[in-house]
């Protein structure tokens, strides 16, 4: 692929805050950090524009602790703080390796990130720099699923490359069904008719609306960033009929 186009010029990628976990399962663990700035520096150079969205499931599950009894709003706030935590991990990791990158979050905390500011961060992204967009939307009750399509939308992403730990949707669960088949390609109604784990159904109509299309991939995989840019024919493609 030496010398190869991108297929997507400005792109948002969604991490799950597990991800960063590696194989600890909680906390982050900077040799996973390392890897994703460096897949992501690699796209960067690429000429590509590229925004970030960090869940923070290996710090806090607000809906986990909400169903054990705490209070959801308040289990909500927690976890936007924890996504925060993953957004400045990252940042570090991301400079480390000479990438400029700004944080911007959606609950105010002026000594540490910027406030999201739409104009700022397509300036930034239009400068070449990274940007990480952390605390969700701001608001409790929404996933950072749908923070992910709701910034994307706001700075006229191409897509959202949803990185997961498995090579696209499947008809079934592959590590419990062995006649499970992947599916290459899927409409936003398919996703929503048949409840598959792609994006929770607030984030998917939200795509579906605005036809943004979703790319399902394997992150655990080196390079696979670099190969769904170039437009590889690698896990999941989510779009309209």
């Amino acid at each position: 692929m030496a010398g190869a186009e991108p297929k997507y010029h400005r792109i948002l990628l969604k991490l799950s805050g597990e991800a960063l976990a590696g194989k600890q399962g909680y906390g982050i663990d900077p040799e996973v950090i390392a890897g994703i700035a460096e897949e992501v520096r690699e796209v960067v150079a690429l000429g590509v524009q590229v925004a970030l969205v960090i869940g923070g499931g290996n710090i806090f599950r607000g809906v986990a602790a909400a169903s054990r009894g705490m209070d959801r709003a308040s289990a909500d706030y927690m976890g936007m703080l924890a996504t925060v935590m993953n957004s400045l991990a990252l940042q570090d990791a991301l400079e480390k390796v000479d990438v400029d990158t700004r944080v911007q979050s959606a609950i105010e905390m002026q000594e540490i990130a910027e406030p999201y500011i739409r104009r700022r961060a397509v300036r930034h992204l239009e400068k070449g720099r990274v940007v990480i967009f952390g605390a969700g939307t701001g608001n409790p009750y929404f996933t950072t699923d749908t923070a992910a399509s709701l910034r994307a939308m706001e700075i006229n992403a191409d897509v959202i490359l949803k990185a997961t730990k498995v090579d696209g949707v499947y008809s079934a669960d592959p590590a419990k069904d062995k006649t499970a088949v992947k599916i290459p390609r899927l409409t936003y109604l398919d996703v929503l008719k048949d409840n598959l784990q792609v994006m929770d159904a607030t984030a998917t109509s939200l795509c579906m609306d605005n036809n943004l299309p979703i790319v399902v991939f394997n992150l655990t995989c080196c390079g696979n960033i670099k190969k769904v840019v170039l437009g590889e024919g690698i896990g999941t493609i989510v779009k309209g009929e």
